[in-house]
């Protein structure tokens, strides 16, 4: 006969609620508790207050996911085995859970690559070609990158943990997936919840510093129209960047090289499905695979920790630096063109596409209505998003296996 108390009791034991409570103390299970708050946190941001929801959601409920006792979906000790060359994939194919299926694709590179892909058959690089100055902008606004890796080496990170928090500054979520990944795996889900948060922050973090930097007459100043990109050129300019780029730091190549195939897709007007599926159906279900792979893992035993709380730091450091820099090579080239440039355009150098140039474009019609900064920002925009993949080349290059 069956004992509907022992039934229950089994039950019990077997649950989550037995996992989290009777093992608070001794077995991490406070912890557990916390990051299912901080999940439940981060869902409201997103839902709510629309702080990048495509991906925080995501993020989100990977990190109530990874946190529920005895679901088994993500395996924190397979991926440790991982990474000191103890398995492979294929134990983690058989063994692992959902989530550690997930994240194969977060660590083999294939997502943040693809994800790269629909950017470049969503971005139009014509206000870049149109001048190719903006390629500078961008190049100034890596400052936060390396500024924020001597401040983490000077914290006590190791080189590759340095590198990886350094790349919160580019501003870009799927490059600081790739690079971390690669680097600092044990830290991704510090790293990527900080780099798109910041991200989603953009309009409450650069107007301040654009406004310290930046007199009013400057903000004022309007800039003529470019001129207009030829379709062969907007077709040769994929090819060549990634010619070049790829020669010069090869391990950059995965990063380069989709984001330029998914532009080329757009600009030759003979793929227009490849293109459509790339920015639409592709980037729609490669989001929800990354977001939640890169949510589960953070763990509670490994999220919450000082080094956390420093990439936290570290990260805004890095991004206001990054928006610094970008704004001092804008008042560089606002001197010598006697005035013709507009430094707000160079706050736009941050990679995060486009909303860091209609936050130029903003506080340029604060000062002047009239003022229409939003074409002359993509330049540096979309030249940031190749200048960080380099950084994160160069990166991985010093201090990739």
């Amino acid at each position: 006969m069956i004992n509907i108390g022992e039934v229950l009791l089994n039950l019990w034991n077997k649950s989550g609620f037995a996992a989290l409570f009777t093992g608070f103390i001794s077995d991490g299970g406070w912890q557990n508790l916390v990051m299912l708050i901080i999940a439940c946190g981060l869902l409201y941001l997103a839902i709510v207050k629309k702080f990048e929801p495509l991906l925080l959601c995501g993020i989100a409920f990977g990190c109530l996911l990874t946190n529920l006792p005895n679901a088994g979906l993500y395996h924190q000790d397979l991926w440790t085995q991982f990474m000191n060359h103890e398995i492979g994939y294929g134990k983690i194919m058989l063994e692992g859970g959902l989530l550690d299926i997930f994240y194969i694709g977060v660590k083999t590179s294939l997502y943040p690559c693809l994800i790269f892909m629909g950017v470049g058959a969503m971005t139009d690089f014509g206000p870049l070609l149109s001048n190719p100055k903006s390629l500078l902008l961008g190049a100034a606004a890596q400052l936060g990158v390396f500024a924020a890796f001597f401040g983490a080496v000077c914290l006590g990170f190791t080189g590759p943990e340095a590198a990886s928090i350094g790349i919160i500054g580019g501003a870009d979520g799927p490059t600081a997936i790739f690079l971390t990944s690669k680097l600092a795996p044990h830290l991704l889900g510090a790293i990527a919840v900080a780099a798109y948060s910041y991200m989603a922050l953009i309009p409450l973090i650069q107007p301040p510093f654009m406004k310290l930097l930046t007199t009013p007459e400057q903000r004022k100043i309007k800039m003529v129209q470019t001129r207009t990109v030829s379709k062969t050129e907007k077709i040769i300019f994929p090819i060549v960047v990634t010619l070049f780029v790829a020669l010069l730091l090869p391990d950059t190549a995965p990063l380069i090289g989709c984001l330029m195939l998914g532009n080329l897709f757009k600009e030759t007007g003979v793929t227009d499905r490849l293109s459509d599926t790339v920015q639409n159906a592709l980037m729609n279900i490669v989001t929800i695979l990354l977001s939640t792979a890169v949510g589960a893992t953070m763990v509670g035993s490994n999220f919450l920790t000082v080094q956390t709380l420093s990439i936290v730091v570290l990260g805004v450091v890095a991004f206001i630096l990054s928006t610094v820099g970008g704004l001092l090579g804008g008042l560089v080239m606002c001197k010598l063109t006697k005035g013709k440039v507009n430094p707000l355009i160079g706050s736009a150098g941050v990679s995060a596409v486009p909303m860091a140039a209609r936050v130029s474009n903003l506080e340029g019609q604060k000062a002047n209505p009239s003022n229409f900064l939003l074409m002359h920002a993509m330049g540096p925009n979309v030249a940031g998003v190749i200048g960080s993949a380099i950084a994160a080349g160069f990166l991985l290059s010093v201090f990739g296996a």
